[in-house]
């Protein structure tokens, strides 16, 4: 049930949003790319129309042939996410405000959304033509899971709360750019050059894509700080969830955590990443030095500046152990440690 108390705040936020439309059209043209400057999957590949694609096709087969099991499965999970990108779009466009309402506006958020969305289509394709092209995973077990993530799609909590999604949205973009930035070294430390250059491309584009959401904030912050930091609060509270926390190759029980245990064993994306986002966040806007807020708003700044250490202290005493097989690798295990 909607309360007045409910329509004023969303009236608020709505006259906040509007306000910043002007900021957002003015940096839009170095916050995405030009199409015609931008990189695309084709470029990182093998040219199979080319005459000497089959000696092409066999170097990359043959750099690719080092990467251990543990990387190819958090490289498959990193790719499934970004191919459920057709999820978060939707819910991006019903943030209240940011909405495209006849999908060719030329609102400013509008041109956002699909800009942002058009960037980082091109993340899933190249990573899901490199993987085809090893040889070594099972597509089709890994094309199950795309299927069923994208049917089972993709619930944030943050309502249509527009605060709360660029919290959500700023905090998830620097976490992908961990994990993409971390696979990339990882592929490095194997021979695979090529890969790794892939990875920081991707994830250049996460960090591009997340001093966006970060300086859209950041206006927020600057025209309703009580209600930016009562929204960041609340995500906090109700802790982020992973975009592809509901993905499902049909045959295993909690797929999403088995494939986060292999991340945070591998260094690749783990639970002290997720405490220093938090720290980062809270530093970017300057949540210690907000003055003048309500007794609500003022508890929640001081909440958030005690919340990373708290989850650092968490993270130090997480421990796997055992083993977790995958049908993305034909069912190979991956031993994750033991007690001894």
């Amino acid at each position: 049930m909607t309360t007045p108390q409910d329509s004023t705040q969303t009236l608020a936020q709505m006259q906040v949003i509007q306000s910043v439309e002007p900021f957002v059209n003015e940096h839009l043209g170095t916050l995405l790319k030009p199409i015609g400057e931008s990189w695309q999957p084709t470029d990182w590949l093998p040219d199979l129309a080319a005459e000497n694609w089959r000696e092409q096709l066999g170097e990359f087969r043959e750099r690719a042939r080092d990467l251990s099991d543990e990387v190819l499965v958090i490289l498959v999970g990193d790719m499934i996410t970004e191919e459920a990108l057709p999820s978060y779009q939707t819910w991006l466009n019903r943030l209240r405000g940011l909405g495209d309402p006849t999908g060719a506006s030329d609102s400013p958020w509008a041109r956002w959304s699909r800009g942002w969305t058009a960037e980082e289509n091109r993340h899933g394709d190249l990573l899901n033509k490199y993987l085809y092209l090893t040889g070594r995973v099972d597509m089709r077990s890994i094309e199950t899971t795309i299927h069923h993530l994208i049917n089972n799609g993709f619930d944030p909590h943050t309502a249509n709360d527009p605060y709360r999604g660029f919290v959500y949205t700023s905090f998830q973009e620097r976490a992908t750019k961990i994990s993409h930035r971390n696979v990339g070294d990882l592929a490095k430390r194997a021979g695979e050059e090529r890969l790794h250059r892939i990875c920081d491309r991707i994830a250049a584009d996460e960090a591009r894509h997340e001093h966006a959401y970060k300086l859209f904030m950041g206006q927020v912050f600057k025209l309703d700080p009580a209600g930016a930091v009562l929204a960041f609060a609340q995500m906090m509270k109700t802790k982020i969830a992973m975009p592809a926390q509901l993905m499902d190759d049909g045959k295993s029980h909690n797929l999403f955590a088995k494939f986060a245990r292999v991340a945070q064993h591998a260094g690749v994306y783990t639970a002290a990443d997720y405490a220093s986002i938090i720290g980062a966040l809270v530093e970017e806007w300057k949540i210690a030095g907000l003055k003048g807020l309500s007794d609500d708003a003022a508890d929640a700044q001081e909440f958030l500046c005690g919340l990373s250490g708290r989850y650092q202290k968490l993270a130090e005493r997480i421990k796997f152990t055992g083993a977790e097989k995958f049908s993305w690798i034909y069912d190979r295990e991956i031993r994750l440690g033991s007690l001894a």
